[in-house]
């Protein structure tokens, strides 16, 4: 009615809610394109986007969201009409409609014209775009098709084990950003393809609600980035932190126990019944405090996940199952489940669908490519780059570096912008470094180590401080669990600010002591962290440090804190 045209697209500005789910139909059945906007994102940037999708209509969730739009509404000249759906419209404008009065505009459209627009839909034609949240220039719209979205949802899903729901059903939470891929195909169009029972968590979920409605949810499936699995495992530890003795002592049995039997399947009968017992007394009661009750697949995808979390999790048996893929293939790609599942392996392509490596080194490896369904058609008026990112067997290069074992596991070591290349030419992937020196300190939030182009490697910390309730950023003061760790080496601080103005000297002293043990089992002399330094403040995503789905924009913070790295370098 409002005269969306073919191939324009339907922007969505909103945090996950029935009305984003109801708007997405809707614009593929009326020949549109769904565009997801990051709620994030400044009104330049839903410019950008709106502008280069040819939004003709966008839907946006508050006030908030709106007077973005009205920043820029005289700019897009593709723009009809605006839609507002959670508060009342503060004062009329053309074009701005309500979610009530939207849904009636339809009334007088005939189901046959509805219909000549869904059948003279082609499987090949473009129906979402991506916006590629871009670490480095423009985001890039990654066009994906009918066929991509319906094969995926149908295939990757099952390849994780997802059940229809006839068999059973499965209710899922939607808290992550839909404008990124990972929650789009999980909690849309795969909660369709199987008729899932999806929750909408409160917009505040990442700032520490998520938790209560998965109390209340008691989801069967449940995905997170690593960043959410992380503040759920740093909760924990602030928690375990403040029990008594016993209980102290309690847990660390049952954890202990749980984690060996997970990492060696194989043990005794005797064994077997301890465990069953320390599932029952302990670690059924943590889960059940999480939400995870009735949780059988716990999924982490868009970023690597560290060793700690994973063992974390493992040691209150949870297995997290790693997916791997990106916007340009629909999500995941290589998936690991119930039945295919290896340690720091994100598993094995889905069924029909391809991986190869190329340019692989002495240790096998190499650049991850991809083929298959899942793959996109390529970026939105960007010719060019869609050129770059397939070679000329029609495989997709992933930017990213792997291996593959004998059995066909894939592992993600690191992606080779990320790769360190020291003035001695020496090849240094960042992220096992950085994984275990925060391991080796459980002080330590984030670890980025720097020495691109330099004669040796120094490293950023930040250290674990509480996030403001309101706003998610984080404080000055130090969690449960740093203060724990400062306590055990005979330090009174309570703030970042007071250990980095004093420089504190038995927490340097530990930083140094950690750092130098990482050192000692490095691969080689190249690999030590020779300075480093803290931060005054842990990285977020308001700062800029972190992306949307929170993964280290590593050349931003190089950018920020230039003094500092410019400090380690001087003679």
């Amino acid at each position: 009615k409002l005269g969306l045209e073919r191939f324009h697209s339907v922007a969505i500005l909103g945090f996950n809610s029935p009305e984003w789910f109801i708007s997405a139909v809707g614009a593929v059945f009326a020949g549109g394109i769904v565009t997801g906007i990051y709620t994030t994102n400044s009104p330049e940037a839903c410019h950008y986007i709106a502008y280069d999708s040819k939004t003709n209509i966008m839907v946006v969730e508050n006030r908030k969201q709106l007077d973005k739009i009205m920043q820029i509404w005289n700019r897009l000249p593709h723009l009809k009409a605006v839609v507002l759906y959670k508060d009342s419209i503060p004062e009329r404008y053309p074009n701005l409609y309500t979610m009530e009065e939207f849904l009636e505009l339809g009334d007088d459209i005939s189901d046959t014209t509805l219909d000549d627009i869904i059948n003279s839909q082609k499987p090949n034609q473009c129906c979402v775009l991506i916006y590629t949240s871009g670490t480095t220039g423009k985001p890039k719209g990654a066009m994906l098709s009918h066929d991509n979205i319906t094969w995926t949802s149908a295939h990757c899903s099952r390849a994780g084990d997802m059940q229809p729901a006839e068999i059973q059903q499965e209710s899922i939470v939607s808290y992550l950003p839909l404008s990124h891929i990972a929650a789009q195909i999980y909690d849309l169009w795969t909660g369709i393809k199987w008729g899932e029972q999806v929750y909408f968590a409160e917009p505040d979920a990442l700032k520490g609600s998520l938790i209560n409605t998965l109390k209340e949810v008691q989801p069967t499936s449940h995905m997170g980035v690593p960043r959410v699995w992380e503040k759920i495992m740093e909760k924990l530890k602030d928690a375990f932190a403040l029990s008594g003795f016993m209980k102290k002592k309690m847990l660390s049995w049952a954890m202990s126990l749980s984690l060996e039997r997970n990492l060696n399947c194989s043990s005794s009968d005797l064994k077997q019944f301890w465990m069953r017992l320390a599932d029952y007394l302990v670690l059924a009661k943590i889960r059940r405090a999480l939400g995870f009750s009735s949780c059988q697949k716990h999924f982490s995808g868009a970023a690597p996940l560290n060793t700690e979390t994973l063992y974390f999790f493992l040691g209150l048996n949870i297995t997290l199952y790693e997916a791997y893929g990106m916007s340009e293939t629909t999500g995941p790609h290589c998936l690991s489940g119930p039945y295919i599942y290896r340690q720091h392996s994100c598993g094995k392509p889905v069924p029909g669908c391809r991986v190869k490596l190329v340019d692989e080194d002495i240790e096998g490896n190499g650049e991850i490519c991809f083929w298959g369904r899942t793959v996109f058609m390529g970026y939105l008026n960007m010719e060019d780059k869609t050129k770059e990112a397939f070679d000329e067997d029609g495989w997709l290069h992933s930017g990213d570096l792997g291996k593959l074992d004998k059995d066909g596991f894939l592992y993600v070591t690191g992606r080779i912008k990320d790769l360190i290349i020291t003035a001695g030419g020496e090849n240094v992937p960042p992220i096992p470094i950085e994984d275990a020196v925060k391991k080796e300190l459980p002080i330590v939030s984030n670890a980025m180590v720097i020495g691109d182009k330099k004669k040796f490697l120094a490293m950023l910390l930040t250290l674990k401080s509480v996030l403001d309730p309101d706003t998610s950023d984080p404080t000055d003061v130090l969690t449960e669990q740093a203060r724990d760790f400062c306590q055990k080496i005979g330090s009174k601080a309570t703030k970042v600010s007071e250990i980095v103005a004093t420089r504190d000297q038995a927490i340097y002293r530990a930083i140094q002591e950690g750092i130098d043990k990482v050192n000692m089992n490095a691969t080689n002399r190249v690999h030590c962290i020779q300075k480093w330094i803290v931060l005054p403040r842990d990285f977020s995503i308001s700062g800029g440090e972190l992306g949307p789905t929170m993964k280290l924009k590593r050349l931003t913070v190089l950018e920020k804190y230039r003094n500092e790295v410019d400090s380690f370098y001087e003679e």
